[in-house]
């Protein structure tokens, strides 16, 4: 499977990425001059194996070349505001009619139409706007920042994979491609479904800290042991929950697990009993149990934790540390094959295996460290 991806930063990069880990080629178009935000190109694992060409699309030779990439693709991903890549001569138009088979994914933050289609905004705004930033946090503080993992990757770049992939599964069938509109405040709606249907049911309130999976449950939260380490306790079925209160000793008297009247006296007992003794103690009572009592590990620390390890959950690929490809395949096994393209650095190999013209000299083109012109992002 060939794909497409001109440059961006965020989810649509995570998106090519997982697609490439997966085994398809994927040829990231980069911009002659980097963007601001770009770090150094070796270290952008979202860049892992992938090859990089350099096409400066405000050229007029730009769209063209382009093209040429396109009507061997299956798959595009751009990341565009909505309305630049027509600007640009690179929409959903002149593609599909060069190659009518392809599928165009546009990762966006608002979607491709709507009030605020035009408008700036990142993750945290996306997940403030469908109401999912307001479940997460204490009911006495402000919604805490969850990172960009819930809108830029859970609800952005997966579900452009899984539109892509779908879209491509029809158009192969039939040999009509379409445009996939993957917004980020969509996946984010869609990942909340099942409190919908909580609220709905009357066992979910929407206000945060006061329901059994938004940490307000004591059987469902974070405590700190003496030495300042962190454990996460999530022992929900009374079952587990019944290994749990043994282990930590908690004694008969404790108030019963699902009593909401008496949940502030139980928090405070299990917080007591975990400042007791030091994160070592407390991992060594809970190892291998059914308690479902887990240590919060750094990502250095994940990095070396012994399951982890004996999974290969983590990789060391070029000296460098990393999550390994997902998921696991029997027939297929996904491997990290290349490390992050540096820009333009494979024009010549792409235009051999895809079959394009010759690429211009190195000397011939401009310096990718040069700052970008914003107005295209």
């Amino acid at each position: 499977m060939r794909v497409v991806e001109l440059a961006g930063i965020g989810p649509g990069p995570f998106a090519a990425m997982l697609l490439a880990d997966l085994g398809a080629d994927v040829v990231r178009v980069d911009r002659p001059s980097a963007s601001p935000l770009a770090g150094d190109p070796a270290l952008d694992l979202t860049n892992r194996n992938k090859r990089s060409v350099l096409v400066d699309l405000k050229d007029p030779a730009g769209p063209a070349r382009l093209l040429d990439l396109v009507e061997r693709a299956d798959l595009l991903i751009e990341g565009y505001r909505p309305g630049v890549a027509e600007r640009l001569g690179v929409g959903p138009k002149p593609c599909l009619e060069r190659n009518p088979a392809l599928v165009y994914g546009r990762m966006t933050g608002w979607g491709q139409d709507g009030p605020l289609a035009a408008t700036a905004g990142h993750d945290l705004d996306y997940i403030a706007l469908t109401g999912v930033l307001s479940m997460i946090g204490p009911a006495d503080g402000p919604p805490a920042v969850p990172v960009n993992l819930l809108g830029d990757y859970a609800g952005g770049a997966l579900y452009l994979v899984v539109g892509l992939l779908a879209a491509l599964q029809h158009a192969r069938a039939t040999g009509q491609g379409q445009v996939v509109d993957a917004a980020i405040v969509d996946g984010t709606a869609h990942l909340a479904t099942l409190f919908w249907g909580l609220l709905a049911e009357g066992r979910w309130q929407d206000r945060r800290g006061v329901n059994f999976l938004d940490g307000s449950a004591p059987c469902y939260a974070v405590y700190q042991a003496r030495d300042g380490g962190h454990f996460a306790v999530a022992a929900l079925e009374p079952q587990f929950y019944a290994e749990f209160a043994r282990l930590l000793e908690l004694g008969e008297d404790a108030p019963a697990q699902y009593d909401g009247s008496r949940w502030p006296e139980l928090r405070a007992l299990i917080a007591t009993r975990f400042a007791s003794r030091d994160s070592a103690h407390w991992a060594a009572v809970f190892a291998g149990s059914d308690a479902c009592v887990t240590q919060v590990l750094t990502l250095a620390q994940a990095a070396v934790d012994p399951h982890l390890a004996a999974r290969g959950t983590y990789l060391t690929h070029h000296g460098v540390t990393q999550p390994a490809p997902a998921p696991r395949f029997s027939a297929t096994p996904a491997t990290l094959r290349r490390p992050p393209a540096r820009p333009g650095a494979d024009a010549a190999e792409v235009a051999s295996d895809w079959g394009l013209p010759e690429p211009a000299r190195p000397t011939d083109l401009p310096d990718p460290t040069r700052p970008t012109d914003p107005s295209t992002r």
